[in-house]
């Protein structure tokens, strides 16, 4: 019998509890394996998914890919035939992790010989030749824009061959393409409305793993969500590296179509979808895109607003395109035409090349200015190939780095805490997704500033909207009674 293997102790735990409001880490510390699919398809795949929501999309459709030439998803790895591994790329931990996690399953590949282990990815275009060639870790590679290409790439495989495709693509979107919901609770779905980027931010790798900035065909989202409304779902997250710069256009040129329309759009379909979004751009955030959260009750008051610094100098270091007073405008939009009660969240890097302490100070006011709900922080980690790698000295010892850290999420708890004591006292609309981690009797869902909330079961289900007043609250929870 072979050892265990279904193990992802080898991820590091978190320091903060997985529900609070304050990560140490970027969303790239995230893994999930697909739950199983049973319709009798000779084939099982298993797959694993690191990093960002988009990573999650990506693994539903390429589910549906596979699942069209024979595959069910299984659970186990000891029973795949074909091991899939979705990669992150955005921090030198991810890479470290999919390394590691490689080796595992290549122990056990060793005592099943058949078994096809290929990588998906961020990681793919810039590891192809390692993991093909040097270290002989994978069978097949595969780049985010290939994915239609992977049952010519099995049967390549299949035929004793290696098989690679990262060419990036400035047409693919998937749009035809319906996944499989693998990743969702039934309740909520992501909705991929854009693929790449073009931002050249100096410290990522997502303009290099992921190619140019193209948008979806408006009408393909909205027939992808109305599905999502017909079969039950009363939530999507719409998704793209920088939903602001979503923009459409009909191939005869007569219908043109930029965020906030399509925005309004999706929230027009049902007064009982609520609608996400995610990530927003400090320079590419609109006041129409304000106005139009601000006209729908059911498109939800919170924005993923990434700030990386507080400093203006280390902002144009690492080619961010706006200034601090650019970034504290748009905040004080927000509150001028959502409302103090919107909640905003934020990325912070500690440590991003020469920053002086007084810099790094100026992060910390900013936060002081701003009071983020939520932040996903973490210290500067160079990335090969980037701008920065190329261009700037990573030159903040790690010491410090690791203490800046520190202060950041330390003051980031007490704001995370002051945001939540807002709500204790008010009736919040609570979307119910599931039981609370900690009791059977007891629901969480989320409200429309993405707070959890957890409150007593009694007659309530998942997927209804149940009104709760919050009488307490932790630095990650709010906690209540159904009204």
């Amino acid at each position: 019998m072979s050892q265990p293997l279904i193990t992802l102790d080898f991820l590091d735990t978190p320091p903060i509890a997985p529900d609070a409001t304050t990560y140490a880490d970027s969303p790239s510390g995230a893994v999930r394996v697909s739950p199983a699919t049973e319709t009798g398809r000779k084939r099982k795949l298993y797959i694993e998914s690191y990093g960002c929501q988009m990573n999650f999309s990506d693994s539903e459709i390429v589910s549906s890919i596979l699942f069209e030439e024979g595959f069910d998803t299984t659970e186990q790895l000891e029973g795949a035939d074909l091991v899939l591994l979705n990669t992150c790329s955005i921090r030198e931990k991810a890479e470290q992790t999919v390394r590691m996690r490689l080796s595992q399953i290549n122990g056990h590949k060793k005592r099943n010989p058949g078994l096809l282990v290929g990588v998906l990815g961020c990681m793919a275009e810039r590891l192809k030749s390692k993991f093909l060639e040097e270290e002989k870790l994978v069978d097949l590679v595969v780049g985010p824009d290939a994915y239609r290409d992977l049952p010519q790439l099995i049967q390549q495989v299949d035929g004793g061959q290696k098989a690679v495709n990262v060419l990036l693509s400035r047409e693919e979107t998937y749009a035809d393409i319906t996944p499989v919901r693998l990743n969702s609770n039934g309740i909520t779905a992501f909705i991929s409305i854009m693929r790449g980027c073009d931002n050249m931010c100096s410290f990522c790798v997502v303009p290099f793993t992921r190619g140019r900035e193209r948008s979806r065909d408006a009408h393909s989202i909205l027939r992808e969500a109305q599905d999502l409304v017909a079969t039950g779902y009363k939530e999507v997250t719409l998704l793209g590296q920088n939903v602001d710069s979503y923009k459409w256009t009909s191939e005869d040129g007569t219908e043109q179509v930029n965020f906030a329309q399509l925005l309004e759009r999706v929230a027009l379909l049902s007064p009982e979808l609520r609608v996400r979004f995610s990530t927003s751009h400090p320079k590419d955030i609109t006041d129409e895109v304000l106005h139009t959260i601000a006209r729908h009750e059911n498109i939800c008051k919170y924005i993923h607003l990434p700030a990386q610094s507080g400093n203006s100098r280390v902002l144009a270091l690492m080619n961010r395109t706006y200034d601090r007073p650019w970034y504290e405008e748009r905040v004080l939009a927000i509150r001028r035409i959502l409302g103090e009660d919107c909640a905003i969240s934020t990325d912070m890097i500690a440590g991003f090349c020469s920053e002086t302490e007084e810099e790094h100070e100026d992060t910390k006011s900013l936060m002081e200015f701003v009071h983020y709900d939520m932040a996903y922080m973490f210290f500067y980690s160079e990335r090969p190939g980037t701008l920065a790698a190329r261009k700037l000295e990573d030159d903040v010892p790690l010491p410090v780095k690791k203490r800046r850290l520190q202060e950041i999420i330390d003051l980031q708890q007490q704001h995370s805490r002051l945001r939540n004591e807002r709500a204790v006292g008010k009736v919040h609309r609570v979307l119910v997704e599931n039981f609370s981690k900690r009791s059977q009797e007891h629901l969480s869902g989320r409200n429309s500033q993405n707070q959890v909330v957890i409150f007593p079961k009694k007659h309530h289900q998942k997927g209804q909207y149940v009104d709760v007043l919050v009488h307490s609250c932790s630095a990650s929870t709010l906690l209540g009674e159904a009204v």
